[in-house]
């Protein structure tokens, strides 16, 4: 079993990063019997306009955060990409086999760029072309995807499957088809503290829509504080919480953070109100995050240490890459 997932590295991470993706990478080197390649997508990255030094920084950055949360460099492989060149070049490999009807079809190039489609980079048109290069290229025999990225697995399966169909052997096929993986721990779908219909995201302009990963103590309780809600107490069942997109985000954020199931917060909670139900959960956030806020900035600031991390991470996943990029260029008929 080889496990591969990526996140892009866009600054510090939130509350919905880390309870939606990292925490449940932490506990697959747990779970997995195999490799877990965990990787910063900074050539994803460049597919929309960026500052180079603030995506220099930011890479560092949420190696720290990774690392912070529990990411062990000993037993995963934590490096980004641009360190790894076979990374870009399968993703040309598989320009070949990749479809314009195919890359049409993904949502999100559409959700992207907007309605200036003809302004959009092409580095965004194919980015799930270089997501497919990302995963095939170590065998992946498993990937970590939420709702938004099921479209995207699904075309790194299509083109894997032309792929060996046009130039491999039945019996000797050049990648292996992944399979989503669905994590034990589900991945928990954390919402705007300002818009309980709206995930919780670092672009809202509001910074009182998200808890950092590096907010301290008194920021978070601030921001549970002013969290919006409605007036009505906390039911005693869970179906009583739909319709209330608000309640019902930060009962789930309770529940992720103490594994306890939303019915078990309810009959914990019921009849009160929100007085009493918002420094509960703040005390929750910052015995949770403060351990990984104070390991991160002691990270953060050894610039070294990250890209020493970085550069192991990479080279250990070279080593990896290196047999299936020598097997498609070869399969192509490509001399090198």
């Amino acid at each position: 079993m080889r496990v591969v997932s990526g996140i892009q590295p866009t600054g510090n991470l939130h509350l919905g990063n880390y309870l939606g993706a990292i925490r449940n990478w932490v506990q697959m080197q747990d779970d997995v019997a195999g490799d877990c390649l965990y990787f910063l997508a900074d050539l994803h990255a460049i597919s929309l306009p960026h500052n180079p030094a603030e995506l220099a920084s930011n890479t560092r950055e949420m190696a720290a955060a990774l690392v912070a949360c529990g990411i062990d460099t000993d037993r995963s492989i934590l490096f980004n990409q641009a360190r790894v060149p076979a990374h870009a070049e399968l993703q040309w490999l598989l320009n070949g086999t990749a479809r314009m009807g195919w890359l049409n079809r993904m949502t999100q190039f559409k959700d992207k760029s907007g309605k200036n489609r003809e302004g959009a980079s092409i580095a965004l048109f194919t980015y799930p072309v270089l997501q497919a290069a990302d995963v095939l290229l170590y065998q992946a025999t498993h990937v970590p995807v939420g709702d938004d990225q099921k479209q995207h697995l699904e075309l790194a399966r299509d083109i894997a499957q032309k792929f060996n169909n046009d130039f491999a052997s039945e019996d000797a096929p050049v990648f292996t088809l992944p399979e989503p993986i669905i994590p034990k721990s589900g991945a928990a779908r954390i919402m705007s503290l300002r818009d309980g219909s709206a995930k919780m995201s670092k672009s809202d302009p509001s910074d009182m829509s998200r808890i950092n990963l590096t907010d301290d103590a008194d920021m978070i309780l601030q921001k549970i504080r002013k969290a919006k809600t409605d007036p009505a107490p906390l039911p005693l069942l869970e179906k009583d919480l739909e319709g209330r997109p608000e309640a019902q985000n930060l009962v789930g954020i309770y529940a992720s953070l103490t594994g306890d199931s939303v019915q078990a917060v309810l009959t914990r909670f019921e009849g009160q109100g929100f007085g009493a139900f918002k420094p509960a959960l703040a005390e929750v956030l910052i015995e949770t995050l403060k351990p990984i806020s104070d390991r991160f900035h002691a990270l953060r600031a050894d610039t070294e240490a990250l890209d020493a991390i970085l550069i192991k991470g990479a080279e250990r996943a070279a080593t990896l890459a290196a047999p299936t990029l020598a097997a498609a260029y070869k399969a192509l008929g490509l001399q090198r």
